[in-house]
Protein backbone atom coordinates (compact mmCIF):
# COMPACT_ATOMS: atom_id res chain seq x y z
CA UNK A 1 0.00 0.00 0.00
CA UNK A 2 1.04 3.50 -0.72
CA UNK A 3 0.36 5.68 1.84
CA UNK A 4 -0.49 9.39 1.34
CA UNK A 5 1.86 11.50 3.91
CA UNK A 6 0.38 14.92 3.48
CA UNK A 7 -2.25 16.72 0.99
CA UNK A 8 -2.59 19.96 -0.08
CA UNK A 9 -5.22 22.07 -1.30
CA UNK A 10 -4.13 24.04 -4.35
CA UNK A 11 -7.23 25.18 -6.20
CA UNK A 12 -10.66 24.19 -6.93
CA UNK A 13 -10.98 20.76 -7.17
CA UNK A 14 -6.84 20.61 -7.64
CA UNK A 15 -5.14 19.08 -5.01
CA UNK A 16 -1.35 17.89 -4.19
CA UNK A 17 -0.63 14.53 -2.94
CA UNK A 18 2.67 13.46 -1.63
CA UNK A 19 2.83 9.98 -1.67
CA UNK A 20 4.86 7.15 0.43
CA UNK A 21 6.79 4.73 -2.97
CA UNK A 22 10.35 4.77 -1.83
CA UNK A 23 10.96 2.38 -4.70
CA UNK A 24 9.71 5.11 -7.08
CA UNK A 25 11.54 8.07 -5.38
CA UNK A 26 14.98 6.18 -5.89
CA UNK A 27 14.63 5.96 -9.78
CA UNK A 28 12.38 9.35 -10.99
CA UNK A 29 13.27 11.29 -12.99
CA UNK A 30 11.75 14.58 -14.86
CA UNK A 31 8.64 13.74 -17.19
CA UNK A 32 8.22 10.37 -15.79
CA UNK A 33 4.77 9.30 -15.07
CA UNK A 34 3.36 6.84 -12.59
CA UNK A 35 -0.09 4.40 -12.96
CA UNK A 36 -2.16 4.53 -9.55
CA UNK A 37 -5.21 2.91 -8.84
CA UNK A 38 -7.23 3.92 -5.83
CA UNK A 39 -8.64 0.69 -4.64
CA UNK A 40 -9.10 -3.09 -6.45
CA UNK A 41 -12.10 -2.16 -8.42
CA UNK A 42 -10.94 1.73 -9.55
CA UNK A 43 -9.27 2.43 -13.52
CA UNK A 44 -5.70 2.73 -13.80
CA UNK A 45 -4.51 6.71 -13.75
CA UNK A 46 -1.26 7.52 -15.62
CA UNK A 47 -0.06 11.14 -13.44
CA UNK A 48 3.24 12.78 -14.56
CA UNK A 49 5.31 13.72 -11.61
CA UNK A 50 5.34 16.98 -10.00
CA UNK A 51 7.95 15.99 -7.61
CA UNK A 52 10.38 13.12 -5.72
CA UNK A 53 12.62 12.53 -2.76
CA UNK A 54 14.65 9.82 -2.35
CA UNK A 55 15.82 10.53 0.83
CA UNK A 56 11.89 10.99 2.61
CA UNK A 57 10.93 8.24 -0.17
CA UNK A 58 8.33 10.14 -1.10
CA UNK A 59 6.49 11.20 -4.91
CA UNK A 60 4.60 13.92 -5.31
CA UNK A 61 1.31 14.38 -7.58
CA UNK A 62 -1.27 16.85 -8.70
CA UNK A 63 -4.80 15.52 -10.28
CA UNK A 64 -7.37 17.88 -10.22
CA UNK A 65 -10.89 16.10 -10.17
CA UNK A 66 -12.66 16.09 -13.94
CA UNK A 67 -14.28 12.90 -13.66
CA UNK A 68 -15.31 9.68 -12.03
CA UNK A 69 -11.64 8.56 -11.12
CA UNK A 70 -10.02 11.91 -10.63
CA UNK A 71 -12.93 12.35 -8.35
CA UNK A 72 -12.38 9.20 -5.93
CA UNK A 73 -8.77 10.45 -5.55
CA UNK A 74 -9.08 14.05 -4.68
CA UNK A 75 -11.26 13.16 -1.96
CA UNK A 76 -8.43 10.79 -0.30
CA UNK A 77 -7.05 11.99 3.04
CA UNK A 78 -3.45 11.64 5.00
CA UNK A 79 -3.22 8.25 6.19
CA UNK A 80 -5.22 6.74 3.34
CA UNK A 81 -3.49 4.96 0.66
CA UNK A 82 -3.25 3.80 -2.80
CA UNK A 83 -3.40 0.16 -3.71
CA UNK A 84 -0.95 0.45 -6.67
CA UNK A 85 1.34 2.81 -7.37
CA UNK A 86 3.67 1.83 -10.44
CA UNK A 87 6.34 3.47 -12.04
CA UNK A 88 8.66 5.45 -12.91
CA UNK A 89 7.55 4.73 -16.73
CA UNK A 90 7.76 6.54 -19.90
CA UNK A 91 11.16 8.03 -21.30
CA UNK A 92 12.69 11.10 -19.03
CA UNK A 93 13.10 14.74 -20.09
CA UNK A 94 16.49 15.16 -22.07
CA UNK A 95 18.11 17.56 -19.11
CA UNK A 96 21.10 19.22 -21.38
CA UNK A 97 22.81 22.46 -21.04
CA UNK A 98 20.71 24.48 -24.01
CA UNK A 99 21.35 27.64 -23.42
CA UNK A 100 17.81 29.61 -22.26
CA UNK A 101 14.77 27.64 -22.06
CA UNK A 102 11.12 28.22 -21.54
CA UNK A 103 9.20 26.30 -19.22
CA UNK A 104 5.47 27.03 -20.45
CA UNK A 105 2.20 25.06 -18.02
CA UNK A 106 -0.78 25.84 -18.38
CA UNK A 107 -3.35 24.77 -15.74
CA UNK A 108 -2.24 21.54 -13.95
CA UNK A 109 0.39 21.36 -16.65
CA UNK A 110 1.94 23.25 -14.56
CA UNK A 111 2.68 20.61 -12.08
CA UNK A 112 4.71 18.00 -14.41
CA UNK A 113 6.75 21.40 -15.14
CA UNK A 114 7.92 21.76 -12.36
CA UNK A 115 10.85 18.94 -11.87
CA UNK A 116 11.84 19.61 -15.39
CA UNK A 117 12.59 23.24 -14.83
CA UNK A 118 14.64 22.23 -12.08
CA UNK A 119 16.47 19.89 -13.90
CA UNK A 120 17.06 22.24 -16.91
CA UNK A 121 18.05 24.70 -13.77
CA UNK A 122 20.85 22.49 -12.32
CA UNK A 123 22.35 21.77 -15.63
CA UNK A 124 23.24 25.47 -15.89
CA UNK A 125 20.32 26.83 -18.69
CA UNK A 126 18.62 30.06 -17.93
CA UNK A 127 14.93 28.82 -16.62
CA UNK A 128 12.08 31.26 -17.76
CA UNK A 129 8.72 30.12 -16.82
CA UNK A 130 5.55 31.43 -18.02
CA UNK A 131 2.43 29.90 -16.64
CA UNK A 132 -0.94 30.22 -17.73
CA UNK A 133 -4.55 29.87 -15.76
CA UNK A 134 -8.22 30.54 -16.32
CA UNK A 135 -7.98 33.11 -13.69
CA UNK A 136 -5.66 34.13 -10.58
CA UNK A 137 -7.77 31.82 -8.74
CA UNK A 138 -6.74 28.94 -10.37
CA UNK A 139 -2.97 29.76 -10.56
CA UNK A 140 -0.83 26.98 -8.89
CA UNK A 141 2.14 25.91 -7.73
CA UNK A 142 3.73 29.14 -8.12
CA UNK A 143 6.08 29.83 -5.74
CA UNK A 144 7.51 26.51 -6.30
CA UNK A 145 7.95 27.71 -10.13
CA UNK A 146 9.86 31.04 -8.59
CA UNK A 147 12.20 28.57 -6.74
CA UNK A 148 13.83 27.02 -10.13
CA UNK A 149 13.29 29.71 -12.29
CA UNK A 150 15.36 32.94 -13.19
CA UNK A 151 12.32 34.84 -14.33
CA UNK A 152 8.48 33.91 -14.04
CA UNK A 153 5.56 35.41 -16.30
CA UNK A 154 1.88 34.88 -15.43
CA UNK A 155 -0.96 35.01 -17.82
CA UNK A 156 -4.62 34.58 -17.10
CA UNK A 157 -7.21 34.61 -19.41
CA UNK A 158 -9.17 37.07 -17.65
CA UNK A 159 -7.02 39.49 -16.55
CA UNK A 160 -7.14 38.98 -13.21
CA UNK A 161 -3.30 38.44 -12.60
CA UNK A 162 0.00 38.74 -14.83
CA UNK A 163 -0.76 39.22 -18.48
CA UNK A 164 -4.27 39.23 -19.83
CA UNK A 165 -4.04 36.67 -22.36
CA UNK A 166 -2.80 33.04 -22.94
CA UNK A 167 0.37 31.48 -22.67
CA UNK A 168 1.59 32.77 -25.96
CA UNK A 169 1.47 36.22 -24.96
CA UNK A 170 3.55 35.45 -22.01
CA UNK A 171 6.36 33.75 -25.16
CA UNK A 172 5.74 36.92 -26.85
CA UNK A 173 6.51 39.36 -23.95
CA UNK A 174 9.57 37.63 -23.66
CA UNK A 175 10.64 37.40 -26.94
CA UNK A 176 9.62 41.32 -27.75
CA UNK A 177 12.51 41.95 -24.98
CA UNK A 178 14.94 40.74 -27.40
CA UNK A 179 15.82 37.10 -25.30
CA UNK A 180 16.90 34.78 -27.18
CA UNK A 181 14.65 31.36 -26.82
CA UNK A 182 17.01 27.99 -27.25
CA UNK A 183 14.11 25.20 -26.60
CA UNK A 184 10.55 25.29 -24.77
CA UNK A 185 8.88 22.87 -22.60
CA UNK A 186 4.95 23.59 -23.30
CA UNK A 187 3.03 21.10 -20.78
CA UNK A 188 -0.82 21.56 -20.14
CA UNK A 189 -4.09 20.92 -21.80
CA UNK A 190 -4.22 19.41 -25.68
CA UNK A 191 -5.17 22.91 -27.03
CA UNK A 192 -2.56 24.77 -25.24
CA UNK A 193 -0.12 22.69 -26.77
CA UNK A 194 -1.34 22.87 -29.82
CA UNK A 195 -1.30 26.76 -29.84
CA UNK A 196 2.02 26.84 -28.26
CA UNK A 197 3.56 24.75 -31.21
CA UNK A 198 1.80 26.43 -34.10
CA UNK A 199 2.95 29.66 -32.64
CA UNK A 200 6.84 28.78 -32.16
CA UNK A 201 7.03 26.95 -36.05
CA UNK A 202 7.43 29.57 -38.04
CA UNK A 203 9.89 30.93 -35.51
CA UNK A 204 12.15 27.76 -35.68
CA UNK A 205 11.93 27.66 -31.80
CA UNK A 206 12.03 23.96 -30.65
CA UNK A 207 9.05 22.75 -28.99
CA UNK A 208 8.73 20.08 -26.55
CA UNK A 209 5.13 18.58 -25.57
CA UNK A 210 3.59 15.65 -23.26
CA UNK A 211 0.97 14.00 -24.55
CA UNK A 212 0.25 12.33 -21.00
CA UNK A 213 -3.27 13.76 -21.49
CA UNK A 214 -4.42 11.16 -23.92
CA UNK A 215 -3.07 8.30 -22.11
CA UNK A 216 -4.77 5.74 -20.73
CA UNK A 217 -2.74 2.08 -19.78
CA UNK A 218 -0.07 3.09 -19.71
CA UNK A 219 2.00 0.21 -20.94
CA UNK A 220 1.20 0.20 -24.65
CA UNK A 221 -1.02 -2.45 -24.92
CA UNK A 222 -4.47 -0.26 -25.03
CA UNK A 223 -3.49 1.47 -28.17
CA UNK A 224 -5.57 4.56 -26.81
CA UNK A 225 -2.60 6.81 -26.59
CA UNK A 226 -1.55 5.89 -30.29
CA UNK A 227 -0.58 9.70 -32.10
CA UNK A 228 1.17 10.67 -35.83
CA UNK A 229 4.39 12.14 -35.10
CA UNK A 230 6.20 13.48 -38.33
CA UNK A 231 4.03 10.61 -39.99
CA UNK A 232 5.38 7.76 -38.02
CA UNK A 233 2.74 5.87 -35.51
CA UNK A 234 3.89 6.49 -31.68
CA UNK A 235 2.84 5.54 -28.57
CA UNK A 236 2.40 8.51 -25.60
CA UNK A 237 3.15 6.00 -22.89
CA UNK A 238 6.00 4.02 -24.43
CA UNK A 239 7.72 6.80 -26.99
CA UNK A 240 7.10 9.62 -24.75
CA UNK A 241 5.16 11.06 -23.46
CA UNK A 242 7.36 14.19 -24.32
CA UNK A 243 7.92 14.99 -28.40
CA UNK A 244 8.66 17.57 -31.02
CA UNK A 245 5.64 19.12 -30.79
CA UNK A 246 6.02 20.76 -34.58
CA UNK A 247 5.26 17.21 -35.26
CA UNK A 248 2.67 16.11 -33.88
CA UNK A 249 -0.69 16.10 -35.35
CA UNK A 250 -2.67 17.64 -32.53
CA UNK A 251 -6.36 17.47 -34.61
CA UNK A 252 -5.95 13.47 -34.33
CA UNK A 253 -5.06 13.90 -30.42
CA UNK A 254 -7.73 16.23 -30.32
CA UNK A 255 -9.81 13.39 -31.88
CA UNK A 256 -8.80 10.69 -29.26
CA UNK A 257 -9.01 12.57 -26.33
CA UNK A 258 -13.05 12.72 -26.73
CA UNK A 259 -13.67 9.09 -27.35
CA UNK A 260 -15.14 8.50 -24.31
CA UNK A 261 -16.29 11.86 -22.80
CA UNK A 262 -20.23 10.80 -22.62
CA UNK A 263 -19.40 7.83 -20.97
CA UNK A 264 -17.05 9.68 -18.00
CA UNK A 265 -19.73 12.51 -17.97
CA UNK A 266 -22.26 9.97 -16.36
CA UNK A 267 -19.97 8.31 -14.33
CA UNK A 268 -18.86 11.38 -13.38
CA UNK A 269 -22.46 12.68 -12.62
CA UNK A 270 -23.38 9.67 -10.53
CA UNK A 271 -20.39 10.34 -7.95
CA UNK A 272 -21.41 13.93 -7.58
CA UNK A 273 -24.70 12.41 -6.55
CA UNK A 274 -23.51 10.39 -3.99
CA UNK A 275 -21.44 13.12 -2.75
CA UNK A 276 -24.41 15.34 -2.70
CA UNK A 277 -26.34 12.22 -0.74
CA UNK A 278 -23.09 12.17 1.77
CA UNK A 279 -21.80 9.19 0.34
CA UNK A 280 -17.79 9.05 0.09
Amino acid sequence: MYRIVSKRQLAEAIVLLEVEAPAVAQKAKPGEFVIVRQNDNSERIPLTIMDFNSEKGTITIVIQEVGFSSALITRMQEGDAFVDFVGPLGQATEIENYGTVLCVGGGVGIAPVHPIARGLKEAGNKVISVLGARCKELLILEEEMRTVSDEVVITTDDGSYGIKGFVTHGIQSILDKGIKVDTIWAIGPVIMMKSVANFTRPLGIKTIVSMNPIMVDGTGMCGACRLDVGGETKFACVDGPEFDGHKVDFDLVMKRSAFFRKEESIAYSNIKCQCTKGGK
